[in-house]
């Protein structure tokens, strides 16, 4: 069944700009488009233009964003990668124009899903939460300027866990566990398992490990020392690297599994675990990129 395409283009990306010409082509050679949508802002997508897939021109940042503003929207998202990494964007332009047909006028068949966590932020006593979110990565509390350690107690399912001081915590997805939980020493998790992982950053103990739970988990944090907000910065709940929302004394962060999943297009012939070693270089021998210099 030809296929009706909303596709969302990053136009801050000069080069995402010069190809859309070309993919506008390509997608009515095999199918239709329903809608144009420049990736300017971060309001939620309502109207889906009666189309079957979304089509995203970008990076992993504009992936990110667009899974987030077209969740309600509970189509499939196909990612073009544009930036630099392109490690959640599977397809790029030669490997769009090779599975064209197969996408676009029958179908996109190999779909994987992934999971999201939804943050509430708690002030005081209130049993209402001041801000709500969602990440497809991360959820990150920073210590933030002027970089004085801060201190959280962390509980999960309502059991009293560690006292976390340092420079802060990170709660990612299985998706999110490539990024910045790793690069903090986190473990990399396979994205389809249901879990959350948490992992200190700069914590001031050797014996505080990174920790995976089930994704029925609830991890509640509460802030029992932060560098106070202000001109310089401050304690910040940062989501999926995106949006930010400062954090005082007293607040509680809940995190608990989406009960909904992004939808992504898989491209075919692509692989997670070739993903991780070409382009994150995973396992690959210390020497592989030492030149010979005899």
């Amino acid at each position: 069944m030809a296929q009706n395409v909303l596709l969302i283009v990053n136009d801050t990306k000069p080069q995402a700009q010069d190809a859309l010409p070309e993919i506008e082509a390509l997608i009515k050679e095999h199918g239709t488009i329903a809608a144009v949508i420049c990736d300017n802002g971060t309001d939620r997508i309502e109207n889906a233009h009666n189309a079957d897939i979304i089509v995203v021109l970008g990076g992993d940042g504009t992936l990110l964003t667009n899974a987030r503003r077209c969740l309600n929207l509970n189509l499939p998202i196909l990612g073009v990668n544009f930036g630099k990494l392109g490690f959640m964007a599977e397809f790029d332009q030669g490997s769009l124009h090779q599975h064209a047909e197969e996408l676009f006028a029958k179908g996109p068949t190999l779909i994987h899903e992934r999971h999201l966590l939804t943050i509430n932020v708690y002030k005081g006593d209130s049993p209402t939460p001041a801000e709500t979110g969602i990440v497809l990565n991360e959820c990150v509390i920073t210590a933030g300027p002027p970089y004085r350690m801060i201190a959280m107690d962390v509980a999960i399912d309502d059991q009293p866990g560690p006292m976390v001081t340092g420079d802060g915590l990170i709660v990612s997805t299985p998706t999110g566990s490539t990024a910045y939980n790793v690069s903090a020493g986190g473990p990399i998790v396979a994205p389809g398992v249901n879990a959350m992982i948490i992992t200190p950053i700069a914590a001031h103990s050797l014996s505080f490990r990174p920790i995976v739970i089930p994704g029925s988990s609830t991890v509640s944090v509460h802030m029992n020392r932060v560098n106070a907000n202000g001109p310089g910065g401050g304690t910040t709940l940062v989501l999926d690297g995106q949006t930010r929302t400062p954090l005082a004394q007293g607040d509680r962060i809940v995190i608990t599994m989406h009960d909904q999943r992004v939808r992504f297009v898989a491209n075919p012939k692509g692989s997670y675990w070739n993903t991780l070693i070409q382009k994150m270089s995973w396992a690959t021998p210390p020497t592989a990129h030492i030149k010979d210099r005899s």
